[in-house]
């Protein structure tokens, strides 16, 4: 079964940088994953296995440790799931789809925590949610924005990681 893994807290330079994806590519194949690819720097994988997901999470944070040294947290999808994060996409016409941020998390997102923050003001920023993942339209520069995934997880805790609308339209598609 072709599975996604989101990489969470990828930066471009530090403890956490993964200096090539191909190199990431070639270590996920050499402890048994098959068919790896991986999409942009931002720590997206995509490959074939019938490990279940949080045993595939635990070996991907692994193997990243022991090789590049990077302490990532793994958000594991399938296709399914992506697919209907994108189909079920809450802002719609009169909303600028490149501002469009879908968070994930192998936690459960539930209870009053989230309840209190859905029905809280972030001005021209919106949360919503969906049955695979938040959904967040930010408009405005990521260093002025209120809404961001550290403040998700604060609030929630939770372990998360966001991917713009268009990221993860791509991933679904190769997971086919």
């Amino acid at each position: 079964m072709k599975k996604v893994a989101l990489l969470r807290g990828v930066t471009p330079v530090g403890k956490n940088k993964i200096p090539k994806m191909s190199y990431l590519g070639e270590i996920l194949t050499e402890v048994g994953l098959t068919s790896v690819q991986t999409y942009i720097q931002s720590g997206n994988v995509v490959c074939e296995t019938d490990i279940l997901d949080e045993e595939l999470s635990h070996l991907i944070h692994q193997t990243i440790k022991e090789n590049i040294g990077a302490d990532l947290a793994v958000i594991i999808k399938n296709q399914s799931e992506l697919t209907q994060a994108v189909a079920e996409n809450p802002f719609g016409e009169g909303y600028d789809p490149s501002r469009v941020h879908l968070v994930f998390t192998n936690d459960e997102i539930a209870g009053e925590k989230l309840n209190k923050l859905l029905h809280q003001d972030f001005g021209d920023e919106e949360l919503r949610l969906g049955s695979q993942c938040l959904y967040m339209y930010l408009p405005r520069d990521a260093r002025k924005k209120k809404l961001n995934t550290n403040y998700l997880e604060k609030q929630l805790d939770i372990t998360a990681t966001m991917r713009k609308l268009s990221v993860i339209s791509r991933l679904s598609e190769m997971a086919k």
